[in-house]
């Protein structure tokens, strides 16, 4: 089937479960959906420029966390003012991140990610004033009803996957490319290859930050965990497992690992070990993810 056709296909799908009205199918498939930008979002990092960030969770959680904070604090509930805040609180801690990571190359770039988050996570996990362990509920969410909830997710997945497509489309998604192939020939091409670098950092921070607005608003909940960097570690594995590179490869690797979490607990308590026999199987026999899957045979 052309993979075109597919994705088509697949959004129709997502769209036509707010018709069904049931309430489960809505929370689950949004939460699925959120995963699915989340994990586009750092497939620019990883499959694009070729940059491995273990802190991408920190955005996702700033930006659930600022939600909070502006609804229980200030009363700001209007998407309107609320969306366009988050998502600059995660664009800029994306731009001081990711400013002084990249310093770093190679393994040490992905330490100093790994050093942030954490520094982030205790952060919020031992303030008092943040909700400690527990979290903080959101006050009011933007949008109460969780049809409408569903239907921004929906909206929002699809505008995320056209605009990443067009901004790869373009001569900077060329570039970013260019730069994860060969970054010392691009550099003496001309090219200010950590400022590309930085730029792509802050576009995938913030619509990482828009997954965690969603989340908050889907669930009305944020907890410290959100910034942890289990939660980093999954969405590069769901990275890993879909295709990188691909951009829809990790939306369907997001889907697929939803399911396997909701149904696998049913069948075992050690349902991470499902999880961990997939990913096995798919580095031994789709090394390119699950993306090999509908991709065009050459």
């Amino acid at each position: 089937m052309n993979r075109r056709v597919l994705l088509v296909a697949c959004a129709l799908a997502l769209g036509a479960v707010a018709f069904s009205g049931d309430r489960f199918w809505l929370q689950f498939l949004g939460k699925a959906m959120i995963g699915c930008i989340l994990a586009m979002s750092l497939d620019l990092l990883v499959g694009f420029t070729g940059l491995v960030s273990l802190a991408h969770s920190a955005f996702f959680g700033l930006a659930a966390y600022a939600l909070a904070g502006l609804t229980n604090r200030f009363g700001l509930v209007s998407p309107l003012l609320t969306l366009p805040l988050c998502l600059m609180a995660a664009g800029a801690s994306a731009l001081i991140i990711g400013w002084l990571s990249l310093r770093a190359t190679g393994v040490y770039f992905i330490m100093v990610t790994l050093a942030f988050t954490q520094v982030l996570f205790f952060l919020f996990n031992d303030s008092p004033a943040l909700g400690g362990s527990d979290g903080l509920y959101v006050a009011q969410r933007p949008v109460d009803s969780r049809l409408a909830a569903y239907l921004v997710i929906w909206i929002a997945l699809i505008l995320v996957y056209l605009l990443l497509a067009r901004v790869l489309r373009a001569p900077y998604g060329r570039a970013l490319e260019g730069i994860r192939g060969n970054e010392q020939r691009m550099r003496s091409l001309g090219y200010p290859t950590r400022r590309y670098k930085l730029v792509a950092f802050v576009i995938a921070g913030a619509l990482a930050g828009l997954a965690g607005y969603l989340d908050a608003t889907l669930y009305g909940f944020v907890n410290p965990a959100q910034l942890g960097w289990k939660q980093s570690g999954l969405i590069l594995v769901t990275v890993l497992l879909g295709g990188k590179g691909t951009l829809y490869g990790p939306a369907l690797g997001a889907l697929l690992l939803a399911f396997i979490e909701h149904y696998g607990e049913r069948v075992t308590e050690h349902w991470n070990a499902l999880i961990a026999a997939l990913v096995i199987a798919v580095v031994l026999f789709l090394p390119r993810g699950l993306a090999a899957l509908v991709q065009p045979r050459g």
